[in-house]
């Protein structure tokens, strides 16, 4: 099977191929008559147009030859240096493959044609247009689909099981989960969580006296009168509302501050006490080991790709609303910003750079490699059909040159003479 398969437009280059080779060889075959016409004159100007014409077909020939030598033996005839292009084809790619990544695929023409093409303003007023930034979402929807389709259950399981548990398993988690927890703990970001389950917790106590008053009976002395379990139990009751209370609505509330001061030994402890790292990391293990882990990812997984992919379906949804929002902002700053376009156009160069200079030779290198699986003489017919209208100018261009240094050299002639 031809590794050079024909296009569309091959059509239309052959007849226009054809069209110049046509006009080529008209104007040889015109300068031809024209020569026998006037080859035996009797007149002085007659004299000039028959050294033109000759001349002409001087040199219409000459570049007939040589627009021919490059794609194929004139008349067939195994002339030497003819047929360049069959017979050096994959010398001629290795030069085009040095040529391009010399002068095109390197460090410094990278980062200069990126630099002038304003990559990241351009693709932030692109992002200005909602129709655009409806096109991207459409992508992402089409990429993410494929990508969900494409991971079956036990592609998941497989993976969980496979690779990712037992890295974690041997991954010592205790720092990094120290280091974590001092971040939030610091930044009091988990008062946020604190306050919500204390809501939590109160509102269901709230709702559920029955079951509070059940379960401390059970803890009654079985001796102690009914009506004193009742009072006991409704006062407490009573008391850990007010205190769940107390403790949602006062910031410095000394159960808070126990809270904080437990976190912050933990973080400190998971990070430097040996044996609470010891006990950390036994507990992940028993955790990770466990046969329901993965099950449970899978499940976890399901659930996610199942809500994924109703609010895809959905142009209302959050992923979509929240979506467009992200582009446009990121389409702002792009314009807006330059400080932030210029970090971001930076980093953008350096990893066209570590690109370019690290598959730069081997990007180039498939040029040498594709023309030498190439046929010689279909690569040749090819590239006559993409580059052979514009040789055949060469044919005219010759033809007309010629007649002019003809006759020139014959008004000379006749000066010396």
């Amino acid at each position: 099977m031809s590794l050079l398969a024909p296009s569309p437009a091959d059509a239309q280059r052959r007849v226009g191929l054809r069209r110049m080779r046509a006009v080529a060889l008209g104007l040889l075959v015109l300068a031809a008559i024209v020569y026998a016409v006037t080859l035996r004159h009797d007149t002085r100007w007659l004299g000039y147009v028959n050294a033109g014409s000759e001349a002409a077909m001087i040199g219409a020939l000459a570049d007939w030859f040589a627009v021919t030598a490059l794609f194929r033996h004139p008349l067939g005839l195994p002339v030497p240096h003819t047929a360049i292009i069959p017979k050096r084809k994959n010398e001629i790619g290795r030069n085009l493959q040095d040529f391009v990544s010399e002068n095109f695929l390197t460090d410094e023409i990278a980062r200069e044609r990126l630099a002038a093409a304003h990559v990241g303003e351009r693709l932030g007023v692109w992002l200005g247009a909602p129709a655009h930034r409806q096109r991207v979402m459409t992508e992402v929807v089409r990429v993410t689909r494929a990508g969900l389709g494409r991971l079956s259950d036990d592609d998941v399981r497989e993976v969980i099981a496979d690779f990712i548990l037992p890295r974690l398993v041997h991954e010592p988690i205790s720092p990094i989960a120290g280091s974590l927890l001092e971040g939030i703990v610091s930044q009091r970001t988990h008062h946020g969580l604190v306050d919500l389950g204390l809501e939590q917790l109160h509102d269901w106590l709230a709702d559920n006296p029955g079951t509070f008053a059940s379960v401390m009976g059970e803890r009654a002395p079985w001796w102690s009168p009914p009506w004193v379990d009742d009072k006991v139990i409704g006062w407490s009751y009573q008391q850990v509302l007010t205190w769940l209370e107390d403790i949602r609505l006062t910031p410095d509330h000394p159960a808070r501050v126990a809270l904080d001061d437990l976190l912050e030994r933990l973080a400190h402890d998971l990070q430097t006490d040996p044996a609470v790292m010891e006990r950390a990391e036994s507990l992940k293990e028993r955790l990770l080991s466990h046969p329901q882990v993965p099950d449970t990812a899978v499940g976890l997984w399901r659930s996610f790709s199942a809500a994924l992919e109703t609010a895809m379906d959905d142009p209302t949804s959050y992923f979509h609303v929240r979506g467009d929002e992200l582009l446009e902002h990121l389409g702002q700053h792009l314009v807006e910003d330059e400080p932030w376009r210029s970090r971001l156009e930076g980093h953008l160069g350096e990893a066209v750079s570590f690109f370019v200079n690290t598959y730069g030779s081997e990007i180039a290198e498939v040029i040498s490699v594709t023309v030498e699986q190439w046929d010689g003489r279909e690569a040749a017919e090819r590239i006559e059909l993409h580059v052979g209208r514009d040789l055949q100018f060469i044919r005219i261009n010759g033809t007309v040159v010629g007649a002019l240094a003809g006759i020139v050299i014959h008004a000379v002639s006749t000066t010396l003479t």
